[in-house]
């Protein structure tokens, strides 16, 4: 039961003040997003205890879209409620993408300046090295908890998403789908997997066309793409530059760029894919559609979260599709790399993998000096992609 029933619980302006804060603050992802409400709700204030917070952790996890997202709204929802979720929600999510498509009207225009230009491409080259380590940083702990036998099915399953990222464009998402189906297959629960075909038919559907192509999309991102965070980008990629060229490769390079360095959760990048594709009311659409899940999700069965923990179906499916995201998010890194332009970014792109990768370097500060060397190299006259 949400801890709105207690008098110890925040009043809405503690939630606005107090999720709003790490929305304009929370740069680095879902690590950073996770210290800060951990320390917010735990530490400092003992809304929630360790145990409470930790099963929230699990539990968002388990479902499809941007977890980091969908846990400030249920930490959120604990304490308040419906209003609670929906306040703290919004508050966590619109610094970043206030932020993000301001940026994007910037980088975006038909005439940016030559620094400009110079720093998307500098940190554009620095964009694959990011997916391998967002990948590693998923698989990593996937690998480590594989007992036995199973380390060979989560091992077909990161290839087959790692081959679908760098190979299928649009149809990644019914190879995620399918991992997660193989897997309820393979431990003979014929139920669920009558229940995943539904999602296969479902992501199956004909593409649209105009603005209903836009919210596709930005549905895809929100409510199929398991695993969440950086397994966006290659259901994005094809879309926005491969189907509907609603972006060059340069341009989209940019955007997931973009969305690496503003604070708050990852799938802001759908903003700037919205905005190139129909301006400010595009990147406006793009955001609702790819965030309404995660409010969905939450205000819907947060309730039942606790059995979400413990069915048997949902971890199967999950045991599949989760091993089949990190693949896919290692994959990407293929498209990516394909979509630099210069020769100098290819010289970038090591250079920053080394200081992820080995050096341990963070996001964004690799993110932000890629950009400086970018600037340098187009008002030395480097050729800059358009």
């Amino acid at each position: 039961m949400p801890a709105s029933d207690r008098d110890t619980g925040p009043s809405l302006a503690q939630i606005a003040r107090g999720w709003g804060r790490i929305g304009c603050v929370g740069f680095g992802g879902p690590p950073a997003h996770i210290a800060l409400l951990r320390e917010l709700c735990v530490t400092r204030r003992s809304w929630l205890t360790s145990v409470q917070f930790e099963r929230a952790i699990a539990a968002t996890n388990l479902l499809p879209g941007p977890a980091s997202t969908q846990l400030a709204i249920y930490c959120a929802w604990r304490l308040r409620g419906t209003r609670g979720a929906l306040l703290g929600g919004l508050c966590f999510i619109l610094p970043g993408l206030v932020l993000i498509l301001a940026l994007a009207a910037a980088f975006l225009s038909g005439s940016p300046p030559t620094w400009l230009r110079g720093a998307g491409a500098g940190a554009s080259a620095a964009i694959p090295a990011v997916a391998l380590a967002a990948g590693s940083g998923i698989a990593g702990p996937i690998w480590a908890a594989a007992a036995g036998g199973r380390r060979a099915r989560v091992l077909a399953y990161a290839l087959a998403g790692a081959i679908g990222a760098a190979l299928t464009g649009p149809w990644l998402v019914l190879v995620l789908i399918g991992c997660g189906a193989a897997e309820l297959l393979g431990r003979r629960l014929a139920h669920g997997a009558a229940g995943a075909h539904a999602w296969w038919l479902l992501a199956a559907a004909a593409a649209p066309a105009g603005t209903l192509a836009l919210v596709w999309s930005a549905l895809k991102v929100g409510a199929l793409a398991f695993g969440g965070g950086f397994v966006i980008v290659p259901l994005m990629q094809a879309d926005a530059v491969g189907t509907y060229h609603w972006m060059s490769h340069a341009q989209f390079l940019n955007a997931v760029a973009l969305g690496q360095v503003t604070p708050g959760p990852v799938t802001h990048t759908v903003a700037a894919v919205g905005y190139a594709a129909g301006g400010v009311p595009g990147g406006l659409l793009a955001a609702l559609v790819a965030f309404a899940p995660s409010f969905s999700f939450i205000l819907l069965g947060a309730a039942r979260f606790e059995r979400i923990l413990v069915n048997r179906r949902v971890l199967a499916f999950l045991g599949g599709a989760g091993p089949g995201a990190a693949g896919a998010i290692l994959g990407a890194a293929v498209p990516l790399t394909a979509s630099l332009g210069e020769s100098w970014q290819y010289a970038l792109a090591p250079a920053a993998a080394l200081a992820l990768l080995v050096l341990r370097r963070g996001v964004v500060p690799t993110l932000l000096l890629a950009g400086c060397i970018g600037v340098t190299a187009g008002l030395l006259g480097a050729p800059i992609p358009h």
